[in-house]
């Protein structure tokens, strides 16, 4: 029987996947912001590419002369946030089953080329005690520090 480290790494490791597909496997890095706070949870995705951070439906702004456009519609790009979503909720669950800890935040970093894989998890409220800050708000933060810092 599986524990509970692998059955969660299992989890982070498709969302990962979901977003490689979603890019051909076109990246040379993918980062994968997952939240569940209260009652909500949220995603998004985001990548290196040629040099350049880009957000999900940005992704064509990072390709060179001669390469595939990647296709970002709405229906693809919001497919991929909903098994995002899937997973976080089987997260939230397995850490029910295991009496865990659930994360309010996994911020995913996956460098294609190496196949290095980092994970920093939260247990802190990040925004629901705030005022004006939303996931989405926090999920921008995180693209704007890993672009400046070239993280």
């Amino acid at each position: 029987m599986k524990d509970f480290e692998d059955r969660f790494s299992e989890l982070q490791a498709d969302m990962i996947s979901i977003c490689m597909e979603y890019i051909n496997e076109r990246a040379d890095k993918i980062y994968v912001y997952a939240s569940c706070e209260g009652n909500i949870i949220s995603s998004k995705f985001f990548y290196l590419i040629n040099n350049k951070y880009v957000k999900c439906n940005k992704v064509n702004d990072a390709l060179e002369d001669g390469d595939e456009e990647y296709d970002v519609s709405p229906n693809r790009m919001l497919s991929v946030l909903n098994i995002i979503n899937d997973n976080i909720e089987k997260i939230e669950t397995l850490c029910k089953e295991y009496n865990k800890e659930m994360p309010t935040e996994m911020k995913l970093i996956y460098n294609v080329h190496s196949g290095n894989f980092k994970a920093e998890h939260d247990y802190d409220l990040v925004y629901t005690n705030d005022d004006i800050k939303t996931a989405n708000h926090i999920a921008d933060e995180w693209f704007e520090e890993v672009k400046n810092n070239n993280l």
